[in-house]
């Protein structure tokens, strides 16, 4: 590789291994305690990579110096990288370091190579850097004294980033698609189009493609979609097997297909493969649209506020390379998007979430870049686009809430469809809790004392039309007013004390003292969230509902009667009402129906408390809690059965609907993915198909239910993950049901391991992402990783990176109210009790098995921690699969064999077997 100079300042590298420290380029690495290195980092800036996780492994929570990471985002904003010494050698054509003592010294010549960029002609992300720059220099960035020689003034003014980015534009209302039938050759031929000529041929492909052809037949009667569900092993190519006949379909109808999925990792694949299935561009629009919900996209308005001024700090620079980063951004996604995930854990969290309309506050086209702003482009280009790749959450949102019919989706494709229930369970409840009633009382009122921000009322939204409507401003007055019965700051310490304020806070006050007073789980002291339900209420209790639903009805009133007044103006509008006035009084009504639909939910839940219960939903009181520490307290309803509404928001008004993923029915029994599709609820039959995976489990994979580590037993956990991690040399996925757990092993052998060269990360302990973790286990065949459900499934780690993944005990499902309420429901339908359990660890076990073989060519075993693990369970794995019940020792052995035998096979020349 090219030999770059490295720039003479002094570097430093920790891990759990141990800390390096290099001065300038005439003095060596060196091994030096930590003692030792916060004093050389309190000295001088020091080059690092990461400053957090340094930080981290120091102990020292306050270190700062030259972040590598920072530099790189500056200068190649949008562009990924993995934050590790051996993803920034990559990126920048460095060679990777072999050790931990050659990690500095890489971190010299890697901070000259960025360095030299900015002098290069061919730097692809000069414009606006010079301009940056200059306010990175008055925040005092410890980069912009190596930059500022660099970066040459333009000869050119540069244009401001809100000048730069481009507009979107109004396009027509597309026609209704056109009604086609889909024939198995022209499917088989677009799926040959896009494996690619010579690709292995697979008849489940080709069968799985047919089959979701069905979902795009013309609906043949109302409120009667074809549903189709459809198990595809991993390793069929499902994703191809869709886009197939989606593509086809959008092409010849001129319609739209909306592809859902659960994790934003799938949303990332799906982008990179649709684009074989569908051209660049077509008729000038793109024809595949990312959609999410508005709080994962930056907000331009919050943005210009925090450059001029709002941010303070450390997040001031953070706001520059947001600004950096939304010049080349391709739409604007912060979460999950080309925005580095990394980039906010450097500024400990501090302004991403700022940055994006967390708080439903935007004034829509009142805003100078409203015709600029991220969050409408991708709304308006997924109504012309012939693809749109969205999330289950969304995609239930718009068509519970959709006004506009070209946002409505009405065909669907839902991969990772054994989540669908779970997010249809969280859509259609209702929590009427602390932290969403201030939410309201911030949306309504707007800046109180203490807040900080542009946040801003419906008076100051709304100011010239209530200025111009005598009712409506009225009504906005009366809604105001109505809004102050709402918690306001301090609610929580409030009601811990015995003092609250309002009704609302009354109520919090009293479900609190109930939960404490009936919990039985034993957790009090345990710092988890405590939950009782609903039910054998007392009178004094009742009474307080009834006030706190008598103040959510003033409050719902007059915001009914300002969204009427809205739609009257629409609809016979002044002549001040221009395109902007008539786009921002559309948004606000619209702002202003969901909300009045969550109050309705909340005075609905209240109304229940004092008649008999409804069948159809499960009301319980909470008190969520963190490592000891209250943050929420609320009720909550649920639906029984969240498929009811899913089927007559979701399914009734599509004309198609298909639900597929690996895991979708349990074993061979289509009973529960029937019931959990909602498909009954309309008396529909779904077409069913299943195709096994083409993977050789039986030499692919190993599962080992180890006996002899007993539960409870927090060393002995640990050990056992210590020593299976170390017999596969690394490339472990450890997943936990606790993160106590999880936090108590990693604890114990993240030390052990690094000192014998094998990095552990962790979910919920190490100061990155989970994506960013994901990323970095990944490129490291040696890394493991310990995480909770999050990891479980929705991590495709094909390859040597992952060959043994570790469950700490059988996934039992939480013992809750919720739960108890549906097992209780399907016992009625010969379902429930230990059944039903038992369908949901199955499902779990072979979600969290599909995160092994991800190929035809990867070989991994699967352990379970667990020597009480039922017989029953084991259907969970694939046919074929060899189960043993082995002791830990034997279970080490199998697993360094096996890594022993690939190693062989690595090194074993060609043509030899």
């Amino acid at each position: 590789m090219t030999v770059r100079p490295a720039l003479s300042l002094p570097a430093i590298h920790a891990s759990h291994g141990g800390c390096w420290l290099r001065g300038g380029m005439a003095d060596s690495t060196r091994g030096v305690g930590k003692g030792e290195a916060i004093v050389a980092a309190a000295d001088t800036p020091l080059l690092m990579i990461n400053a957090p996780l340094v930080a981290s492994r120091l102990g020292y929570p306050d270190l700062s110096g030259l972040d590598l990471l920072e530099l790189y985002a500056f200068i190649h904003p949008a562009r990924f990288v993995v934050p590790t010494p051996k993803g920034l050698a990559h990126a920048l054509g460095l060679d990777e370091p072999v050790a931990d003592d050659k990690v500095p010294l890489l971190l010299q010549e890697a901070a000259e190579a960025l360095l030299a960029t900015c002098e290069r002609t061919d730097w692809a992300e000069r414009e606006g850097a010079w301009t940056a720059l200059q306010s990175l220099v008055r925040m005092r960035w410890p980069w912009s004294t190596l930059l500022t020689p660099r970066i040459k003034k333009p000869e050119k003014a540069e244009r401001w980033l809100f000048a730069r980015l481009p507009e979107w534009e109004e396009a027509p209302e597309r026609p209704q698609p056109a009604q086609v039938t889909l024939s198995d050759q022209a499917i088989a031929t677009r799926l040959a189009e896009l494996t690619g000529a010579g690709a292995e041929t697979r008849p489940t492909q080709r069968e799985y493609a047919r089959e979701t052809g069905r979902t795009f037949a013309p609906r043949g009667a109302l409120r009667q979609p074809h549903v189709v569900l459809a198990q595809a092993g991993t390793g069929t190519g499902k994703t191809f097997g869709y886009l197939a006949p989606a593509s086809l379909w959008a092409e010849q109808s001129g319609g739209t297909v909306w592809v859902s999925t659960f994790t934003k990792a799938l949303q990332r694949q799906l982008r990179r493969e649709s684009r074989r299935a569908f051209p660049a561009e077509r008729n000038g629009k793109p024809p595949v649209v990312v959609r999410k919900g508005r709080e994962n996209y930056l907000c331009l308005l919050n943005l210009e506020d925090a450059l001029q001024g709002g941010f303070g700090g450390r997040a001031a620079i953070l706001a520059q390379l947001v600004a950096r980063w939304a010049a080349y951004s391709q739409d604007g996604d912060m979460i999950g998007g080309d925005l580095p995930g990394w980039l906010g854990t450097l500024f400990r969290k501090r302004g991403i979430a700022a940055l994006t309309d967390q708080r439903g506050e935007c004034v829509y086209a009142g805003c100078p870049h409203y015709r600029k702003c991220f969050i409408e482009r991708a709304s308006r280009a997924s109504a012309q686009a012939e693809l749109v790749i969205a999330n289950h959450a969304l995609v239930m949102v718009n068509a519970a809430r959709g006004r506009d019919p070209a946002q409505r989706p009405t065909r669907i494709v839902f991969d990772e469809g054994h989540h669908v229930f779970e997010a249809a369970d969280s859509t259609f409840s209702s929590a009427l809790t602390g932290a969403e009633t201030i939410e309201l009382r911030r949306w309504v009122i707007g800046p109180e004392a203490k807040s900080r921000g542009r946040r801003r009322g419906l008076s100051a939204r709304l100011a010239d039309v209530t200025s111009y409507d005598e009712e409506g401003g009225r009504a906005v007055e009366q809604a105001r007013h109505a809004a102050e019965a709402l918690p306001s700051e301090g609610w929580l310490a409030r009601i811990v004390e015995g003092t609250p304020l309002g009704p609302i806070e009354d109520l919090l006050s009293a479900a609190r003292a109930l939960t404490y007073a009936r919990d039985e789980s034993g957790g009090q002291d345990a710092g988890y969230a405590l939950e009782t339900e609903v039910a054998q209420l007392d009178g004094a209790f009742i009474e307080v509902a009834g006030r706190a639903q008598e103040a959510l009805e003033s409050l719902r009133k007059p915001l009914v009667r300002l969204g009427l007044r809205l739609e009257a103006l629409i609809e016979d509008g002044p002549d001040w009402l221009d395109g902007p006035a008539r786009a921002r009084i559309e948004g606000a009504r619209g702002a202003i129906g969901w909300r009045t639909d969550l109050l309705a939910g909340w005075i609905a839940l209240l109304a229940r408390l004092g008649g008999p219960g409804d069948p159809d939903f499960v009301d319980w009181l909470s008190v969520e809690r963190s490592d000891g520490r209250e943050w929420d307290v609320g009720l909550h309803r649920h639906y029984l059965d969240p498929m009811k509404p899913f089927a007559e928001t979701v399914l009734a008004p599509a004309h198609g609907v298909m639900m597929t993923s690996a895991t979708l029915r349990d074993g061979d029994d289509w009973d529960s993915a029937v019931q959990r599709s909602g498909a009954p609820h309309l008396d529909l039959a779904p077409r069913l198909f299943a195709a096994d995976s083409p993977f050789d489990y039986a030499n692919q994979a190993e599962v080992l239910i180890v006996t002899d580590v007993a539960k409870g037993d927090i060393p002995g956990l640990a050990a056992a993950y210590g020593r299976l991690i170390e017999a596969s040399g690394g490339g472990a996925l450890g997943l936990f049901t606790a993160i106590r757990r999880l936090r108590a092993v990693y604890g114990r052998i993240a030390d052990r391991l690094a000192r014998g060269g094998l990095p552990l990360f962790a979910q919920h302990v190490d100061p990155i992402d989970t994506g960013t973790l994901v990323d970095i286990f990944r490129d490291d065949p040696r890394a493991s990783l310990l995480g909770t459900d999050a990891l479980r499934d929705g991590v495709d780690v094909p390859g040597h990176s992952l060959r043994l993944v570790i469950m700490e005990q059988v996934p039992w499902p939480k013992p809750s109210i919720l739960h108890r309420a549906r097992r209780l429901a399907n016992h009625g339908k010969g379902g429930g009790g230990q059944a039903y359990d038992d369908r949901i660890i199955r499902a779990r076990l072979a979600q969290a098995f599909g995160r092994l073989i991800r190929s035809a060519d990867d070989k991994g075993h699967f352990v379970v921690l667990s020597s009480a693990f039922p017989s029953r369970l084991l259907s969970a794995f694939p046919p074929g699969t060899p189960i043993r019940r082995v002791t830990l020792d034997a279970a080490l052995q199998s697993v360094a064999a096996s890594v022993s035998g690939a190693e062989a096979a690595a090194k074993r020349p060609e043509g030899i077997s």
